[in-house]
């Protein structure tokens, strides 16, 4: 019966002696495999530690640090939870939260949100979302395809600004501001992705697979829908993609009561949350 092997740190280190005359300074053989042995524990729990380390940074779930809103980081959330990939939430409740965000030096430009992800803490909210496309396949088969759903997914992002902001205006802004919104959503951008639709012929804008544009084009026809319930009127292709993508099973879970997304702000959360940042 062969030998249990010791483990790789201990091998590493010279065995004891055989044989060998005891020095009262411990440099004899008792001596010698007395040290040994502290080498040997101490190398263990060395590596150890280190494997522990290393697969706690390995398996650790992606944090995502910001208010408890959607702001710039509801696409993040969509994505994440588009690609299947579970993430906690850190929040802030206010501004000393993020003080110490800044403080601590973890937002590079002094801005979330901020993302912890395989040992990084990214902020830039499309630098985020790119490498959690590439990181979940979700950003194309070659460069091309990645040059549309990138020139897809920042006019999408103009979009997400515009509706962004409406929840902040004064009451006495809303309407008018709606309307602006409305008017830029169907007879600028709603049109391009009706028509990218009915050009390619797939299911999804480029290719015929679910990418980032795709998630972030949902994201905001229902934030529409939300503001106005027959923003999709004019737009049968858009209403269809809209049935496929929230049957697609993680996005369906996402969109389950409970989940990470967030709701419409509240008039009464609204101070706070401007507090935080301001």
């Amino acid at each position: 019966m062969r030998p249990a092997p010791q483990h790789t740190a201990a091998r590493s280190l010279p065995g004891p002696p055989t044989s060998g005359t005891g020095h009262q300074d411990g440099s004899g053989a008792a001596g010698l495999q007395r040290r040994y042995r502290e080498r040997s524990a101490v190398a263990a729990a060395s590596a150890a530690t280190e494997g522990h380390q290393i697969r706690g940074s390995m398996s650790g779930k992606p944090v995502v640090h910001y208010a408890s809103v959607r702001g710039r980081m509801e696409p993040i959330r969509w994505l994440l939870a588009a690609a299947g990939v579970e993430f906690e939430e850190r929040i802030m409740k206010s501004k000393d939260d993020y003080q110490k965000l800044r403080t601590d030096g973890f937002l590079l430009f002094q801005q979330v949100p901020m993302v912890e992800i395989d040992g990084m803490k990214l902020v830039q909210t499309r630098a985020i979302l790119n490498y959690i496309a590439g990181k979940y396949n979700l950003y194309g088969k070659d460069l091309k395809e990645r040059a549309l759903i990138d020139m897809y997914a920042e006019g999408l992002a103009d979009l997400h600004e515009l509706v962004m902001f409406h929840e902040f205006k004064p009451a006495n802004e809303k309407e008018k501001d709606l309307a602006n919104i409305m008017d830029k959503a169907t007879n600028r951008y709603l049109p391009v992705f009706e028509k990218v639709l009915k050009d390619h012929g797939h299911d999804f804008l480029v290719g015929n697979k679910m990418s980032k544009a795709d998630v972030s084009l949902l994201e905001d026809i229902l934030w529409l829908e939300e503001l106005k319930p027959d923003a999709l009127a004019k737009f049968p292709l858009l209403q269809s993609f809209k049935a496929r993508m929230i049957n697609i099973p993680s996005i369906k879970k996402f969109l389950q009561p409970g989940s990470a997304k967030k709701p419409l702000i509240q008039e009464k959360d609204i101070a706070t949350v401007l507090a935080i940042f301001h």
